[in-house]
């Protein structure tokens, strides 16, 4: 009862974080963060899916399309089915730069980025040689949720809490995912080495 109250309940941190940012505010940081945002929203995310999606299936990298795609849509179902099941309010309305009715915990732009681009840089380091010599340009995927998920705070629609939730399940669900994947498809590679052992020639 006392750990649903912490996650129901804003507490003495996530309200002095948001008090802080709404104080800060000023015109063009709102500006940059309703840019940054934006690329978070669920049409955004779904398009860069898609296409990342079919680029790969036109590419001959199947495994790691049905990756990007099926792991996406999985991420969005589980962000949703929590949300509903932790019901948490959002902040004060007075505190949002924004309109929004849906439940806060988690946030849904911080942990959908993070499982998209997430996904989408397991399967370039799976399918890109040149990914794979420079691992450095991985980084790009959680730093631009990070910037995503700041600015659902600084907005006023999530408090701190969410966000950090949002991160830490979308990494959780692409460590999961990759992990099914690599499984999958080493099982395949076991299957296409046993069967020219068990095949006979015809007679």
């Amino acid at each position: 009862m006392g750990a649903e109250l912490v996650i129901l309940d804003a507490n003495p941190i996530d309200r002095a974080i948001t008090d802080a940012v709404v104080d800060a505010r000023n015109p063009y940081a709102t500006d940059l963060a309703l840019v940054v945002t934006a690329f978070g929203s669920t049409v955004v995310l779904a398009l860069v899916m898609i296409a990342a999606s079919v680029g790969l299936v036109s590419r001959g990298h199947r495994p790691e399309a049905l990756l990007v795609a099926a792991g996406s849509v999985g991420g969005y179902t589980l962000m949703v089915g929590i949300k509903h099941l932790v019901a948490r309010p959002r902040p004060p309305v007075a505190d949002r730069l924004l309109t929004i009715d849906t439940f806060s915990f988690p946030s849904g732009h911080a942990m959908s980025s993070m499982v998209v681009f997430g996904l989408l840089a397991v399967a370039a380091h799976c399918c890109s040689p040149w990914v794979r010599a420079h691992p450095l340009v991985l980084v790009i995927a959680p730093l631009a949720s990070v910037a995503i998920g700041c600015t659902r705070v600084y907005l006023g629609v999530h408090w701190t809490t969410d966000v950090l939730a949002g991160w830490v399940l979308g990494a959780l669900w692409v460590m999961l995912c990759a992990w099914l994947s690599r499984r999958w498809s080493e099982r395949r590679q076991r299957h296409r080495r046993i069967r020219p052992r068990t095949a006979r020639p015809a007679r």
